[in-house]
């Protein structure tokens, strides 16, 4: 055991080192990866028109580029889906993911280059297990073998040239065969559409094997685990595998999920490790597991740019680099990377926690918010609020959402909650009024809209049925893989599809 894990120690010390690397040059290494990025593109067509070969610098850079919605690059996609090559990147795209669609329902096909796979989305794995032993020495970890849920769209064929699935199928289908010994389920399995058949064939092929790392999302891990106990009858998931020593998460925010994962395995011992991946790249690793943070991966083929939320949707907002940026402000991400996107605006919005090295957390979406009567509610906000509630009322939460209650006749402007409790508050008239006050501390444009009830009176909040948000993601076909439960809405469209569910 202690032979194996110096031998991948070793293997690991020179990435370990140029991780280390991030903390003394971040601001070097992204500069050099943009240029390498221009260099490569320049004499595809979108280089050619924006003059690529001519680029030294960013702000040249940031001149000659527009930012891009997957909008405005569409029409570039349904080309490279028809086989053109040489449009946004060298060669030709084989690959695309297709995006969950969290921030409408019309679905998205992400180009995935072969530099993307091998630079980025594959690199970033192979770094979770570098940072994580390095801070686990004696782990075990690599004695078992790791449990994932991913996608449930398979690959499908655009034309003789081009396919199109989950980015988890996209993987699956490139990873070195080296991999089947280590992960489970099977191709297989791990491709099934229909996610509660998936789930019971994980569970038939996994319980007798040596699982001792989960990686997938929690929200739709939690359902898995949960199926787990129901069927084999166990009090925890200790008892089916008793190595299981850490879950690598990433999808949805893990913390409102944190109080569920410690009930159904209890130990001190299991570790938790956030990243940052989406169908447009690896992003971020939590390198420090005293943080909660997630540090910021610089060599990926990924330039990074920051919009300050505060200047979001200007006619000409402030566009930073790396090195422009201040801590615990609210960023748009952008994106230049070797798939092919150029100032992508990804949809994500960020904070920088440390700049030795660069750590961020996820806030929340560039469309997922609260904004009806001005209050600027953004998910950081709700999450931080509800865990403040949960933690004076002894209640955790198994899902929520929420929205603006419009003023009417007769009605005040209001936020609607619908939650969906694992276990319910002691009183839910106290757990209302402190998620109420607790926005109101992290917020101050909610506290003054909410200020003698002027402009919003006090929040409603709707206790759902156990198993209502699960029902509600099955019945529009968004079960598993990377479906998210949105959070915030500024329109009562998720609201009142849920209320119609619960009225039934």
């Amino acid at each position: 055991m202690p032979l194996l894990n110096s031998v991948i120690n070793w293997i690991n010390f020179k990435r370990n080192y140029q991780i280390q690397l991030y903390r003394e040059h971040p601001n070097d290494i992204q500069k050099e990866t943009l240029l390498n990025l221009l260099r490569r593109a320049k004499d595809t067509s979108w280089g050619k028109m924006h003059n690529y070969g001519e680029i030294r610098s960013v702000e040249t850079f940031q001149q000659s580029v527009p930012m891009q919605t997957y909008d405005d690059i569409k029409p570039w996609v349904d080309r490279l889906r028809e086989g053109e090559p040489d449009l946004l990147w060298p060669g030709d795209v084989k690959w695309f993911a297709k995006s969950s669609g969290t921030t409408s329902d019309k679905s998205k096909f992400i180009p995935v280059t072969k530099e993307a796979l091998e630079d980025c989305h594959l690199r970033g794995p192979k770094d979770v297990f570098a940072i994580y032993i390095k801070n686990y020495p004696e782990t075990k970890v690599l004695w078992g073998k790791t449990l994932t849920l991913g996608g449930s769209h398979k690959i499908n064929n655009f034309s003789n040239n081009s396919y199109y699935g989950d980015l988890s199928a996209i993987l699956i289908e490139n990873v070195p065969f080296w991999t089947d010994f280590i992960r489970i389920p099977p191709a297989e399995i791990a491709l099934i559409e229909e996610f509660e058949e998936k789930m019971e064939q994980i569970i038939d092929t996994s319980l007798d094997q040596n699982v001792t790392s989960l990686a997938g999302v929690p929200s739709w891990f939690l359902v898995l685990l949960k199926r787990i106990l129901e069927k084999t009858g166990k009090k925890n998931i200790l008892e089916v595998w008793p190595n299981l020593e850490v879950f690598t998460h990433g999808g949805v925010n893990f913390e409102p999920y944190r109080e569920q994962y410690k009930k159904l395995i209890p130990s001190e011992n299991m570790h938790y490790m956030e990243t940052y991946n989406a169908s447009e790249g690896f992003f971020a690793i939590q390198d420090d597991p005293t943080r909660q943070e997630m540090m910021l991966m610089l060599d990926y083929g990924v330039y990074y740019e920051f919009i300050p939320m505060s200047e979001y949707g200007t006619e000409n907002p402030r566009v930073l680099t790396l090195e422009q940026v201040e801590l615990n402000e609210n960023y748009a991400l952008v994106i230049s990377t070797n798939a092919g996107l150029w100032r992508y605006i990804i949809g994500d919005t960020i904070q920088f926690t440390s700049k030795n090295p660069y750590r961020i957390k996820i806030t929340g979406r560039t469309k997922h918010f609260i904004n009806a009567f001005g209050e600027e509610v953004i998910v950081d906000n709700a999450e931080n609020a509800l865990q403040a509630a949960c933690r004076k009322t002894g209640a955790i939460i198994s899902e929520y959402t929420a929205g603006p209650v419009f003023m009417g006749d007769d009605q005040k402007g209001a936020h609607q909650w619908i939650i969906e409790f694992e276990i319910e508050p002691d009183d839910k008239n106290k757990f209302a009024q402190v998620l109420d006050e607790s926005l109101k501390e992290l917020n101050s444009d909610y506290e003054a809209k909410r200020y003698k009830d002027f402009t919003l009176e006090m929040l409603h909040l709707t206790v759902a049925p156990k198993g209502t948000f699960y029902q509600w993601m099955k019945n529009r076909g968004k079960v598993g893989g990377q479906n998210k439960i949105p959070r915030l809405s500024n329109d009562r469209k998720y609201l009142d599809d849920l209320m119609k569910l619960l009225q039934k």
